[in-house]
Parts: C-alpha cells; sequence; structure tokens
C-alpha cells in the first residue's frame, strides 16, 4: 500500500481500519478539530511525518506528539506526556497501564481554540524535555501480571507458551495489556483464544491486519 500524504490522511481517511473514506471513518469525523491540532503543532515548529499511520510530529527526528481521532473525542497524544507538567488538566492518562503516554481530548474546534495557549505551552514543553534526553522507564515483561486464564492454556498448551515467549519483548506486552483490561474472566479467555493464532505465527495484534493493507 503507498504511504499517504498528511493530507490524504485528513481528507480520505489514515486506512488503518475498514472505515477509510467513510461516515465512520474517525479521522473524517473529527476532520476540523485535526486541522486545528496540526496548525498549532506546526506553528511550535515541529516536524511533521507520517508514522504509523498517522500525522506525528518531532523534533530531530525524535517523536514529541501525535493526533490521535477516537469515537469521542480527538487530540494530541504526547509520547513523553508523563514527564511533563502535572499540573496540566488537559492531560489524560489513557489507560491504567499507560506508562509514558499522556492524551489531550477534544470535542470541538471551539474548545480547542479556547485551549491553544496551554497546548502550545505543552508542545514548547515537550520540546525542551527531548533536548534533555530524558527517558521513559518502562516496565519489563516480567513486571506484568500473567492472568490466570493465560497461565492456565499455557499449562495446557506448552507451545502456545514457547510461541508466547518467543514474541517481542513490545508484542508481549501488549497481549498481556489487552488480556488482563477485561473485566470478566470469560472475555479474557476469549481474548486469548481469538489472538493464538497470530502469537504461533510470531506476530503482534495489529500485524495480520497491516499484512492485508499492503497486500
Amino acid at each position: 500500500m503507498k504511504k499517504k500524504t498528511i493530507e490524504a490522511i485528513l481528507n480520505e481517511g489514515c486506512g488503518r481500519c475498514e472505515h477509510e473514506g467513510t461516515p465512520a471513518c474517525r479521522m473524517l469525523i473529527w476532520k476540523n478539530e485535526l486541522a486545528v491540532l496540526r496548525e498549532i503543532a506546526l506553528s511550535s515548529g515541529l516536524d511533521e511525518q507520517v508514522k504509523w499511520g498517522v500525522p506525528t510530529y518531532t523534533y530531530q527526528n525524535k517523536n514529541i506528539a501525535i493526533l490521535h481521532a477516537f469515537k469521542e473525542t480527538c487530540g494530541l497524544s504526547f509520547f513523553k506526556g508523563s514527564l511533563l507538567d502535572g499540573k496540566s488538566e488537559l492531560l489524560v492518562q489513557p489507560t491504567e497501564n499507560s506508562q509514558g503516554s499522556r492524551q489531550t481530548r477534544f470535542t470541538s474546534v471551539a474548545q480547542i481554540q479556547e485551549h491553544e495557549a496551554e497546548l502550545k505551552m505543552l508542545l514548547f514543553e515537550a520540546i525542551e524535555l527531548e533536548k534533555t534526553g530524558a527517558k521513559i522507564s518502562f516496565k519489563k515483561t516480567e513486571e506484568y501480571d500473567i492472568p490466570e486464564e493465560l497461565e492456565q492454556i499455557f499449562k495446557a498448551e506448552p507451545a502456545f507458551k514457547e510461541a508466547f515467549e518467543k514474541l517481542t519483548p513490545g508484542r508481549r506486552n501488549g497481549y498481556l495489556l489487552h488480556f488482563a483490561q477485561a473485566k470478566q474472566s470469560k472475555t479474557r479467555t476469549e481474548r486469548i483464544l481469538k489472538y493464538m493464532p497470530l502469537i504461533f505465527d510470531g506476530k503482534g495484534m495489529h500485524d495480520d491486519y497491516r499484512a492485508q493493507k499492503k497486500s
């Protein structure tokens, strides 16, 4: 699949899901809001690239922030947001397991414009933070809790455990977080069984879809 330009992503969708170019495409739902966020990011002196299929803003090739569009909100996600000024009420921890990233969440152009000055301050702070070389201390895979349901399947299927342990640390962490976030045991088991084929193939949760898009 040909890499899209920023303009194409904002006008057609990022292409990472089946809703590209439809009214359900979240990039299009928040098209006007994302355009304003993009302008603010560029006015802060950041470079703009396409990474992971979405507009990403960098300083000397270091990731600073990325545009995100969800069902109910859109905004900027800061890669090292947990190290930014904790006093900012705009910064939200995406999930309880999010270690480094922090998000801003907006629902209208007017809301973004109201907080434009604070957004620019956060971007400035993120750039200055990057200049210091500060890094996030990420948890290692062995520090994550392994769901009981996964442990049981490991015991029943030793080959599956071996395949899981051969995954890259990032893929293992992603699966562990996804499995553990399900509140019910039944759902956790269903998630594990759903992704067993990908794990046996040495793939992450989103690798199969990316491969389909490239074919």
